[in-house]
């Protein structure tokens, strides 16, 4: 499916379940890695993950799609359009949209601890992910000076 598709497929759910007209951008982001789409408030644009597409279908779009024109739609008319307010869970449960979508690939990657931060003092010991600069950071247990050294696998 092409952005130019994917227009055509926003505005007619637009429509036909708001029964009112969109009339912003809607574009695929590859780059979205946890979620399905999300609404931009600043342009009114909505982007979609299209590996949601290509793992779960075209059901699977079609519900985020409506999620996200919740948010839009209540945006637009100065309603509650968070997560949390009723005006989105009621538009949400009106439109048949999904409230969570699912995983798509292998999620979220963990990466491997490759620093460790030492303190001199007491001997705590601190892993980390990221390289930091040890000599702007205490020891929380004794306010002792950090040593960074880097763990081998």
């Amino acid at each position: 499916m092409t952005d130019s598709e994917l227009q055509m497929l926003v505005e007619q759910i637009s429509s036909e379940f708001f029964a009112k007209p969109f009339r912003h951008q809607a574009r695929f982001n590859s780059r979205l890695r946890t979620t399905g789409g999300r609404y931009l408030l600043r342009s009114h644009d909505i982007e979609l993950n299209p590996k949601h597409l290509q793992e779960h279908g075209v059901e699977e779009l079609i519900a985020i799609i409506k999620h996200e024109l919740c948010h839009y739609h209540l945006h637009i008319e100065k309603r509650g359009y968070r997560h949390a307010d009723q005006d989105f869970q009621l538009l949400l449960r009106q439109v048949g949209g999904s409230r969570y979508c699912q995983q798509v690939g292998n999620g979220r990657t963990t990466l491997p601890y490759r620093y460790e931060l030492v303190c001199q003092a007491c001997g705590m010991s601190y892993k980390r992910k990221r390289k930091m600069n040890p000599s702007r950071y205490r020891c929380g247990r004794c306010k002792g000076k950090l040593l960074l050294r880097e763990l081998t696998t």
